[in-house]
């Protein structure tokens, strides 16, 4: 009892989907829903980073303490510039070099940390 539709292409299947997802939004114009569903996952997306991040930094942050203030100040530095940056960049958008320099200040931003907790956890 396989039906037509279950016999297809499976990524053929999935774009005829797609398509009259998509065309069901555009017949009832539903493109402002659309756009303030994806709003609303970009809001969740973004708590959901948050809330792991914070899991991470709560199992953490006894041995953090333990390191020198120096080593500290840099670690949190970068942390704080890392949230901006990305705040900066899902607010306002960036296009051209302006994107280029948000992946840039994050790259280094991640390289600082990792140099941080690398240096503290070296046992020489």
């Amino acid at each position: 009892m396989n039906s037509f539709f279950s016999r297809i292409n499976p990524f053929l299947r999935g774009m005829v989907i797609l398509a009259v997802i998509a065309g069901l939004i555009v017949v009832f114009q539903l493109e402002q829903t659309l756009l303030a569903l994806s709003v609303l996952a970009r809001v969740a997306f973004m708590l959901a980073i948050a809330y792991f991040v914070f899991l991470v930094w709560r199992d953490r942050r006894e041995g953090i303490s333990m390191w020198p203030q120096r080593a500290q100040t840099v670690f949190y530095g970068a942390a704080i510039v890392a949230v901006a940056d990305v705040g900066v960049y899902w607010y306002g958008g960036a296009v051209g070099y302006q994107v280029l320099a948000f992946v840039a200040v994050l790259a280094l931003c991640g390289l600082a940390m990792w140099r941080t907790w690398r240096d503290q956890h070296t046992y020489v």
